[in-house]
C-alpha cells in the first residue's frame, strides 16, 4: 500500500521504518540495538537525521564510524565491542532495543519462546534469549511486521520480555529502569503512556481504519477521538 505525501509517493513499509527511527528521538549517545531488516534500517534512518550520536554497531564486534547500507561492509571503525562487553552494556542501561514479538499482550509482556502451554508447547520458537534482561535494564521497543490477533493477545504463554503488570509485581528492582518505548506494528504506532500502563494506539498509519486494528488486536485497545496518521518519510537530508 502507497500513501501519496506531496510530491512523493510512499509505502507502508516506508511508514514503518519512520515509526521504528522515531523510537529512537531523543535518546543522545546510546547503543541502537536493532533487530531485523526494517529495525536496522529504522536505527541508520535516525543517526542520518535526527539523532547523530546514536551508536551502531556492524553487527558483530565493531562499533561503526559511518552508516553504511544494511548488508553493506562499514568503512570506519570507532570502538572494539565483543560479546562479552555488549552483555557488560547491557547490564548498564547504556542501549535501546528494537526486538519482535510473537506474541505480546496488553501491557507489553513479550513473548518469543513458545506457543501453548510451556509443560508441552505446540510450537517451539526462538527462546527467552536477552528478553528478560533487556527489557529490566534498557529501554526496549518493538516492531511487529504483522499485526494480528494471534500476535496482538489477551496473555502470552511465556514471558520473556517484561511488561509493565510483571515488573510491578516483581517490585522496585525491576521497574527501576524498565521502559516499554514504543510498538510499531504494519497498522499503526502504540505506546503504554496510560494511567495502568495498558497498551494505546498513539498513531494509524495512512490507508488503516479503527475498526481494522480493533478486529487485528485480541484486546480492547484505546482509541483516540481523532486517530493522528502517523508521519510521513523526511524529505531527503532532513529530519
Amino acid at each position: 500500500m502507497t500513501a501519496t505525501t506531496g510530491a512523493a509517493t510512499a509505502t507502508r513499509a516506508e511508514y514503518c521504518v519512520v515509526a521504528c527511527a522515531e523510537a529512537w528521538r531523543g535518546d543522545g549517545e546510546v547503543l541502537a540495538s536493532p533487530m531485523g531488516t526494517v529495525p536496522s534500517i529504522a536505527a541508520r534512518l535516525a543517526k542520518l537525521t535526527f539523532a547523530p550520536d546514536l551508536l551502531l554497531t556492524d553487527g558483530e564486534a565493531l562499533l561503526i564510524g559511518d552508516v553504511p547500507a544494511v548488508g553493506a561492509r562499514s568503512a570506519v571503525t570507532e570502538g572494539w565491542l565483543p560479546y562479552r562487553r555488549h552483555l557488560t552494556m547491557v547490564m548498564g542501561g547504556r542501549r535501546h532495543v528494537m526486538m519482535g514479538a510473537s506474541q505480546i499482550d496488553r501491557f507489553g509482556n513479550q513473548n518469543i519462546s513458545c506457543v501453548g502451554d510451556w509443560h508441552r508447547p505446540d510450537r517451539q520458537l526462538l527462546g527467552v534469549r536477552g528478553a528478560p534482561v533487556n527489557t529490566l535494564n534498557n529501554p526496549v521497543s518493538y516492531w511487529i511486521p504483522r499485526h494480528s490477533p494471534r500476535v496482538f493477545v489477551e496473555r502470552v504463554d511465556m514471558i520473556c520480555g517484561v511488561g509493565y503488570d510483571s515488573a510491578a509485581a516483581a517490585g522496585p528492582s525491576a521497574t527501576r529502569f524498565h521502559e516499554l518505548r514504543r510498538v510499531v506494528s504494519d497498522l499503526g504506532v502504540f505506546d503504554f503512556a496510560t494511567p495502568d500502563r495498558t497498551m494505546r494506539v498513539v498513531s494509524l498509519h495512512p490507508g488503516v481504519t479503527p475498526e481494522e486494528v480493533h478486529d487485528a488486536t485480541g484486546f480492547p485497545l484505546p482509541l483516540p477521538d481523532v486517530t493522528p496518521r502517523t508521519r510521513p518519510p523526511p524529505p531527503t537530508n532532513s529530519g
